[in-house]
């Protein structure tokens, strides 16, 4: 339920670089996501809150993807049952 679905998904240079599409709930559409390792290198939303949106990829980026995940998982958007961080936490247990 409200699960993401990914889109691409390719390696090159030791980077990793990741396209997701959002569940319907919720205002984004896309979230493409670029690691390192297991470190979040950027983050970025298509659709949505755009503000909102990009102080989330400021504030996580440089952080371990498994502390990003315990942050955001579960959280709810106008009873939604998810929200965008709540996607980034689905899209980035899939890496």
């Amino acid at each position: 339920m409200f699960e993401v679905t990914k889109i691409s998904d390719q390696t090159e240079g030791g980077i990793r670089r990741a396209s997701f599409q959002t569940s319907s709930a919720v205002c984004s559409r896309q979230i493409d996501i670029e690691l390192e390792g297991d470190v979040v290198r950027s983050v970025r939303y298509t659709g949505g809150c755009h503000g909102n949106l990009q102080g989330i990829g400021a504030l996580i980026q440089g952080m371990n993807k498994a502390d990003i995940i315990s942050r955001l998982e579960g959280i709810n958007c106008k009873g939604r049952g998810t929200s965008c961080p709540d996607q980034l936490s689905k899209a980035l247990k899939q890496l």
